[in-house]
């Protein structure tokens, strides 16, 4: 029964929190545009869908996504682990955490390929450029970006290097590839970087950073736990890039074999 009350009570602040945007739209098209919507019985279904998806999803980030991360953060930094059996204690280096980068790596690599406003974002950015992008190839590229990205900040967090450092660096480098990417590429690039850090990936980086911050000793929850997801956004946008790069390298360079007279 405590479960049930605790769902309802997430379906009525859901209800509450959407309320608005359901004003606003339904708002414009009746006050505004002045005129009926079309198929009103579908899209109240599919408003009835969305605040019971949002009410379960909420639900299962508490139960299980939030408390997943932080339990395999503990897990992965617990010196019983990281030393063997003994769990000797010491000045722990920053290659002791191997497994905590690689875990990060894989998780940030597989959330962002499940994440559906990345795979949202290739298919139509396939349909409009007449197939020259690739569904596969810009997910790819976003998940390695996503997975730097969260290795860097999980890095970050055990070494206790301050964010700056990172975010300086890698908008350098955004910078000087802006401004030798192929033009068609670079508002897409941008835009990948956002649609990684949405309802998949974020639950499980936020905990994970949380956890890591909390098990790695001298580290502060509120410093140093946070800051993952800016690193998340960053890195696809140099992946993305450098994606585009290399595919408009290697297609000059089919050109030219094809055609060497020219």
């Amino acid at each position: 029964m405590e479960a049930v009350s605790h769902l309802l009570i997430t379906i009525i602040n859901t209800i509450r929190d959407v309320l608005p945007i359901a004003a606003i739209l339904f708002g414009f098209q009746w006050l505004v545009i002045r005129r009926s919507i079309p198929n009103l019985k579908k899209v109240l279904i599919g408003f009835a869908y969305v605040l019971v998806g949002l009410a379960l999803f909420l639900e299962g980030l508490g139960q299980a996504l939030f408390p997943l991360g932080n339990l395999m953060a503990q897990q992965l930094t617990d010196p019983a682990f990281l030393y063997g059996a003994s769990g000797t204690a010491r000045d722990a280096h920053w290659w002791d955490y191997r497994w905590v980068y690689l875990f990060a790596a894989a998780i940030g690599f597989s959330c962002s390929l499940a994440e559906p406003a990345v795979l949202a974002v290739a298919m139509k950015a396939h349909e409009v450029s007449g197939g020259a992008i690739g569904v596969r190839g810009l997910r790819v590229a976003v998940a390695i970006g996503a997975a730097s990205g969260i290795t860097l900040g999980a890095l970050r967090i055990v070494t206790g290097i301050p964010l700056h450092y990172f975010i300086v660096a890698g908008y350098t480098i955004v910078i000087i590839q802006t401004a030798f990417a192929p033009r068609t590429i670079i508002p897409l690039a941008y835009d990948s970087g956002g649609v990684t850090t949405s309802t998949v990936t974020v639950p499980l980086v936020a905990a994970l950073g949380l956890g890591l911050a909390n098990a790695v000793p001298g580290r502060n929850p509120l410093l140093d736990g946070f800051g993952l997801i800016a690193l998340t956004v960053l890195c696809p946008l140099i992946t993305v890039m450098g994606y585009a790069q290399l595919s408009h390298w290697l297609a000059q360079r089919k050109a030219e074999k094809e055609n060497p007279s020219s």
